[in-house]
């Protein structure tokens, strides 16, 4: 028997933001092992830039669906915002 920890399972926790209507962004999707691959390849299929930030992941798992982020999120989740703003720009998604 093996002293040493499990691999963590992967962790997808997807993100939406309506202007008009969320005062903050709001989970928008979470899951894990196989729910989280098939977030991912929802998201490939989609061109939604994808991160891993496994630390990240584990704070977002603990809200529940709908939820807004906490205030204490909202820095780490600007940057996250604006990297996938860049990235769709930078790679022709819009």
């Amino acid at each position: 028997m093996s002293a040493g920890r499990a691999p963590a399972r992967r962790r997808a926790i997807a993100l939406g933001y309506d202007a008009e209507r969320d005062n903050a962004p709001r989970v928008t999707a979470t899951g894990a092992g196989q729910v989280a691959d098939r977030i991912l390849e929802a998201a490939r299929q989609h061109g939604v830039p994808i991160q891993e930030d496994p630390d990240l992941a584990e704070a977002l798992s603990q809200l529940d669906l709908w939820q807004a982020i906490p205030p204490e999120l909202y820095a780490v989740i600007a940057e996250v915002f604006a990297w996938a703003y860049r990235a769709n720009r930078d790679y022709g998604g819009g």
